[in-house]
């Protein structure tokens, strides 16, 4: 044998060279052998022969990416690599496990990149997809890629129009709470059985009708407007200060045409189904909260100048008597009909806004209001405006006039618009009348000296009829009283609003509907699907005025005209129509994409019924179905995960899916973030050549300020993994990501320790190859009883934390028994064998290296993994340490089985010399941990 020289490298050392050339090989062996494809039950992806077929299934999923052109970094992959190491393992666990990845490729980025570049968004998007796909793959992640696809691809959001058609076509029945087809409304309407009314009406009246209870309808709403951009902003999209994200133009508060989705009929569902889900409580609770189901009363306060009356809702109809003004948002529909010519008599001087007129202080008021976005109005702290209308409305249970005014923090959404104001027990309410000097009635038991809303309970007082009672019986008698005196009802209501379903822009999913001469909507018939998004040299979002909030928004797709105006023959001969012009948001492609992945080629359906039950179906009485475990930020835990529930709920209704729920299990990821440097300008300077020197940081010689929070590339910390992959290899990427701290905590990254990850796998490689030959250096000599018994103790610990998703701990666990077997001049396969598959989860290339090396053909992705011996679990002797008076003086080694008289004796004997001849008060024994002596 030749020796290497103490300045030369050996030649099979696991360096990062060696680990790319395994790496690559190994993927592509991956790629050759489809090793990850998951066998469906039937259709093209069905495999009788697949080691897994009829196997017990596992569904896991990620939340799938935006593809952005700044590709991922290394906080992005955090959690794909977590699923992978699960699927990894459960796999070898014997699952037939599916883990597909996709890409959720429309959206506003890449539109205004088109804008900026002229380069059409397709070309872009196809461009970041393939380096996502590239990342993906380098790192090792075991998907199934036939099911991959992009939302964006023609054939994936055909169905994604086909399921927008199901809710168009679908209302919701509140007698059976679910959703049923139209037809069977409209067969009602025919039959008589739902009123009289029917037959006098006109074909479009009886379409608008039918129109006004579909799931999918179109309706005024207040929206966020940008005129800058040309469309409608989603509240995410919108800063605190009232401007957009992208562009940083002004957004208005506005009412525009829209498409609408009825969620708010799923309300009760949404709340109550939550119980059946294996999700964090913290994100239930912020779905209970965003859904804000409140059970109350409807309470009609009588306009004192006209016929009209204000409906508003209450949590508390027993504060009624307290009531003492009114408050309208500024853009509800009765403010102009209540506005008189001139202030009243004896209007105060605050409530005017200093204006001559009603109208023109609530012109005024509007206007201001109009510049606002929701959480610039609601926003906790603000001090409280308003302006009075010069109107009056009269409280129902007193027969009071109370003055109306509008506000702000009023929102037309939200309820009924208006609200009953109670100073004395409504914190902002109190504010409000605190700044306009209204008075102040308090309904509930104060305590003596108390300033300020009263929000807690207490004997209801100066309430007539109610005085006395608690506030549950007050509630229920004043409800009571509301219905049997025509003034109110007992009512729920939510939170939720109907979700605004439109864009005005080019890059997203075309609506499959066409209008005729009456302005009404048609569903395309399914054999037309999918309308595809034709190609426009203009991808400009416009006004006719960016500066005027009133502009009118003119879209990409309102300009192609050959595209808009169609010639089509919907059965009644050929017609002309006009397309809808707007798309659908960004959300629509991933409300149901965990269905397409389980028959993506399927051209019949959506998905196929067998192949939807197998995956995602119940299992039992109470089980809600779906994906297996869901894996992705909390920050998607009201919009897309309830977005994605209700869409699934009315596929559930409708007989298209066996589950009522899409996802059973979410698991919310941490977050990598990073430190980054800023000089003494505030300009941030390359967080990799920043260096410490006691305890402060310099660039160059320059000191720096650390600040610590996300990578980004304008704070100059990102760290990409294909850099980490090129340093150190993929598989000392993912173990370092893995071993950082628990998955679902968020963790500062440091490249510096990722060495320590490295060095672990080089000692896990040394076990089995000679670094100079390549030669394996095991033998197939029995451990020793010692050995073996560390070895199943550490197997039956490493599944337990495969199980619960506790990879940091499983990794400490192997860097245990790697460290236990180093010394071992060669080892022994009972060993190492299990070892390797132990750690292929997480360094699945070099793993499969290390097998093939140990004598074994083709991949290990299906080998059995380590189950310990339970006898091997119980040990040989426990240790007791033996207290006097609290403090250890002496220790004593026995049998697990030894009797509790036995090991009291020998304490005793143990401890002898501390006892000094003094006679115990008390010897306790904890059994397995200690033994305590009192003298």
């Amino acid at each position: 044998m030749v020796k290497m020289s103490e300045t030369e490298t050996p030649p099979f050392r696991y360096t990062a060279a060696l680990a790319g050339e395994i790496e690559r090989r190994w993927q592509d062996f991956w790629d050759a052998h489809g090793t990850f494809y998951a066998p469906n039950p039937s259709g093209e992806l069905a495999d009788p022969e697949h080691p897994r077929s009829g196997a017990p299934k596992l569904h896991v999923q990620d939340m799938f990416p935006y593809p952005s052109g700044a590709g991922l970094h290394v906080g992005h992959p955090l959690g794909y690599i977590g699923t992978d190491c699960y699927t990894r393992y459960k796999r070898q666990a014997g699952f037939n496990v599916l883990h597909p990845m996709g890409f959720d490729a429309f959206g506003l980025p890449a539109e205004q990149y088109a804008v900026q570049t002229g380069t059409h968004p397709a070309v872009t998007t196809a461009a970041n997809v393939e380096r996502y796909r590239q990342q993906l793959r380098r790192l090792g992640l075991a998907y199934d890629d036939r099911r991959s696809f992009s939302t964006t691809d023609p054939e994936y959001y055909r169905w994604t129009q086909w399921i927008f058609l199901q809710i168009f076509n679908s209302w919701f029945d509140p007698s059976v709470g679910k959703a049923r087809p139209i037809q069977e409304l409209i067969e009602s309407y025919e039959s008589g059985a739902r009123g009289p009314e029917w037959a006098g009406l006109s074909a479009t009246e009886k379409r608008r009708l039918i129109d006004d209870h579909r799931l999918a309808y179109v309706s005024e709403a207040p929206v966020n407007w940008c005129p800058g951009l040309g469309t409608v902003l989603a509240n995410e999209e919108v800063t605190p200060d009232g401007r957009s994200e992208r562009g940083n133009f002004p957004v208005f508060q506005r009412s525009l045409k829209q498409w609408m989705m009825r969620i708010t009929a799923y309300g009760d569902r949404l709340v109550e189904d939550l119980d059946a889900l294996d999700w964090p409580e913290p994100v239930k609770l912020m779905q209970r909260n965003w859904i804000g189901r409140s059970r109350g009363a409807h309470v009609d306060f009588p306009v004192a100048s006209s016929e009209g009356v204000i409906r508003v809702f209450t949590t508390r109809p027993d504060t009624l008597f307290g009531a003492t003004y009114m408050v309208l948002a500024p853009e509800h529909e009765l403010v102009e009909s209540i506005v008189p010519a001139a202030w009243p008599d004896g209007t105060h001087e605050v409530w005017t806004g200093g204006h001559a007129t009603p109208a023109e202080a609530v012109a005024a008021y509007r206007a201001t209001a109009a510049a606002k976005t929701e959480e610039e109005r609601t926003a906790d702290g603000k001090v409280k405006t308003g302006v009075f209308t010069g109107g009056y409305a009269i409280n129902p249970v007193n027969d009071q006039r109370v003055p109306v005014f509008i506000a702000d923090y009023v929102l037309a959404g939200y309820g009924t618009g208006a609200i009953m104001a109670v100073p004395a027990h409504d914190e902002r309410d109190f504010e409000f009348a605190t700044v306009f000097e209204l008075p102040v009635v308090r309904t509930i038991e104060t305590p003596e000296g108390f300033e300020g809303a009263w929000v807690g309970d207490g004997a209801v007082i100066n309430s007539d009829f109610l005085n006395g009672l608690n506030k549950d019986d007050a509630k229920a008698a004043m409800i009571t009283w509301l219905e049997e005196n025509g003034k109110g009802a007992g009512a729920t209501t939510y939170r939720l609003r109907d979700w605004l379903f439109s864009r005005q822009r080019y890059w997203g999913e075309p609506f499959p509907i066409v209008y005729d001469e009456t302005g009404l909507p048609i569903a395309l018939p399914e054999s037309m699907l999918p309308v595809e998004l034709p190609d426009v040299d203009d991808f400009s979002p416009r006004t006719f005025d960016p500066d005027d909030a009133n502009s009118e928004p003119e879209t990409p797709l309102s300009r192609k005209k050959d595209w808009v105006q169609v010639e089509l023959d919907l059965g009644d001969g050929l017609k002309t129509y006009t397309r809808e012009t707007n798309t659908m948001p960004q959300w629509a492609g991933s409300c149901w994409y965990e269905l397409r992945y389980l028959d993506p080629k399927n051209e019949k359906f959506a998905v196929d019924p067998e192949n939807e039950a197998y995956w995602m179906g119940p299992r039992s009485e109470g089980d809600p179905g779906g994906v297996d475990l869901y894996v992705g930020g909390v920050e998607h835990a009201v919009l897309h995960l309830l977005y994605a529930r209700f869409w699934h709920k009315v596929l559930f209704d409708l007989g298209h899916v066996s589950s009522f729920e899409p996802f059973k299990k979410l698991f919310n990821q941490g977050y990598i973030q990073a430190y980054a440097f800023q000089d003494a300008r505030g300009f941030y300077v390359p967080a990799e050549e920043v260096v410490e020197r006691d305890g402060k940081y310099f660039h160059g010689d320059v000191e720096v300020v650390r600040s610590y929070g996300k990578m980004g590339k304008s704070l100059k910390n990102v760290v990409t993994p294909d850099e980490m992959c090129e340093q150190y290899g993929a598989d000392t990427f993912r173990v370092y990501e893995m071993a950082m701290g628990p998955l679902d905590v968020s963790r500062p990254w440091e490249t510096r320790a990722v060495v320590g990850s490295q060095r672990f796998l080089q000692r896990a490689w040394r076990l089995v190859v000679d670094e100079e030959t390549g030669a394996p250096r095991v033998t197939d000599e029995p451990l020793d009883p010692k050995t073996r018994k560390v070895l199943h103790r550490i197997i039956a610990g490493v599944r337990e934390d495969m199980e619960e998703l506790r990879f940091n701990t499983a990794i400490a666990k192997l860097i245990e028994l790697t460290n236990t077997l180093t010394p071992q001049e060669t080892v022994s396969r009972e060993a190492i064998e299990p070892l390797v598959l132990m750690i292929s989860p997480f360094a699945p290339h070099m793993a499969e290296e290390l097998w093939s090396k140990l004598g074994h053909e083709g991949s290990l992705a299906y080998t059995a993994f380590p189950v310990a011996d339970p006898a091997q679990l119980v040990a040989d002797a426990i240790t007791y340490p033996v207290q006097v008076n609290g403090k250890v003086r002496g220790r004593v080694e026995v049998s697990p089985e030894t009797p509790e008289e036995e090991v009291r004796a020998a304490a005793l004997a143990a401890v002898a010399e501390a006892l000094a001849g003094k006679e115990p008060k008390k010897v306790i024994v904890v059994k397995g941990r200690l033994v305590s002596v009192v003298v």
